[in-house]
């Protein structure tokens, strides 16, 4: 291999949907991007999940990101001439007990003091006009209307083709062993060899936090592995995605009459063998939930179950930026089961760092540096952060 493909403007480690959209994005401003990615883009956690369009219930640090990059899925077509499969019927997060909706309402009585708008209460009664299938003990629920869902390997495939259509380079089944800063270069040493590059971006998902160590970077990354389970074909019943508050639950029938379950209950991982094993005891609590809600699946036949392997943080919230340390250094990781909806904005934001040194963002609260010694004890609660 001649140097010139051993070098590269910038080198992002892993090819997910964040990575792939940093791609497409430098790409679309003139930087061709190097990507490594150790499997095949989409192995994990961009291409396995539920494929939620959802700015409903974010963090709050989450919000102009997700409101931002939901503008962007609204014409995903125009990014990646794919329509990614991007269906708009609205998300709702249903209240089955007086708790729940004690939580919902304190929740938007949140957002309305923080001036957002896209979450709105929704009666029970026209939960139900909504949903005839629903259970008729739902109080109601909040609902963001202009929330979707997609196709999650699709997306991410689409991402991956585009950038490359513009002269971004993608190297599979290629693992990173290690990165180091010198003189001026980048050297990210592979299983493949060495390859540079004066800016470097770290997209490894659950494997980032080696990445981000070997800068002097230490975070206290978590690796999860979020269930699935899907169902052999129905009749339709369902267009909205429904979220659970008390209980977790993610729920969605795709076009197709299949109904996929999920909802953050996690698998037994181990990130070093790739390897994931279903819960099944925490799978059956997830199904009480689901006939609980929606009476009629009882008689559903599942299909499969499975599960990825993906990144989680302390405060739930990813890391977003450049590195604290190094100037040509930045890092997007850590989307703790709930980035896909995030992929468009964060590839715009990485690439605006990385070509202009700036973004028009709020991305302060995904410092890295929040995790050091001195801020740890400032990362806010979830009760805090108002959900």
């Amino acid at each position: 291999m001649t140097g010139s493909t051993r070098s590269a403007a910038v080198i992002i480690i892993g090819g997910g949907l964040h990575g792939s959209s940093a791609a497409l994005h430098l790409a679309r401003a003139g930087v061709p991007a190097l990507v490594i990615e150790k499997n095949y883009v989409g192995r994990h956690a961009s291409g396995v999940n539920a494929g939620g369009v959802r700015t409903l219930a974010r963090h709050l640090a989450e919000v102009p990101l997700a409101l931002a990059s939901r503008e962007l899925w609204y014409r995903i077509g125009d990014l990646v001439d794919d329509d990614c499969g991007f269906e708009q019927h609205g998300q709702v997060r249903v209240a089955e007990n007086a708790a729940d909706v004690e939580a919902l309402q304190t929740r938007l009585r949140t957002m309305t003091q923080h001036g957002y708008s896209h979450e709105a209460w929704i009666s029970a009664e026209d939960l139900r006009d909504m949903i005839p299938a629903i259970a008729p003990t739902i109080l109601g629920g909040l609902i963001a209307r202009e929330d979707g869902a997609a196709d999650p390997y699709r997306t991410t495939l689409a991402f991956r083709t585009k950038a490359a259509s513009l002269g971004a380079r993608f190297l599979e089944g290629v693992r990173v062993d290690g990165v180091t800063h010198d003189g001026g270069q980048w050297r990210v040493e592979t299983d493949a060899g060495t390859y540079t590059a004066p800016q470097v971006l770290n997209c490894a998902g659950a494997w980032a936090d080696r990445i981000a160590a070997q800068w002097g970077e230490p975070v206290p990354l978590l690796a999860i592995s979020p269930m699935m389970l899907v169902t052999l074909r129905m009749d339709h019943f369902l267009d909205p995605v429904v979220l659970g508050t008390g209980r977790a639950l993610s729920f969605k029938q795709r076009t197709n009459g299949t109904v996929l379950i999920g909802g953050g209950r996690r698998a037994w991982v181990d990130r070093d063998a790739e390897w994931t094993e279903l819960d099944f005891r925490s799978l059956a609590e997830g199904a009480r939930t689901v006939c609980d809600l929606f009476p009629h699946m009882r008689d559903a036949i599942v299909n499969r179950g499975w599960a990825g392997i993906e990144a989680a943080m302390p405060d739930e919230i990813p890391v977003i930026g450049r590195s604290s340390r190094h100037e040509t250094a930045f890092h997007a990781f850590g989307f703790s089961a709930h980035g896909f909806e995030l992929g468009p904005i964060v590839g715009r934001i990485m690439a605006d760092l990385i070509t202009t040194g700036a973004t028009d963002m709020p991305i302060a609260p995904f410092r890295i540096d929040r995790f050091s010694d001195a801020n740890i004890a400032s990362i806010p609660s979830k009760k805090e952060q108002g959900e």
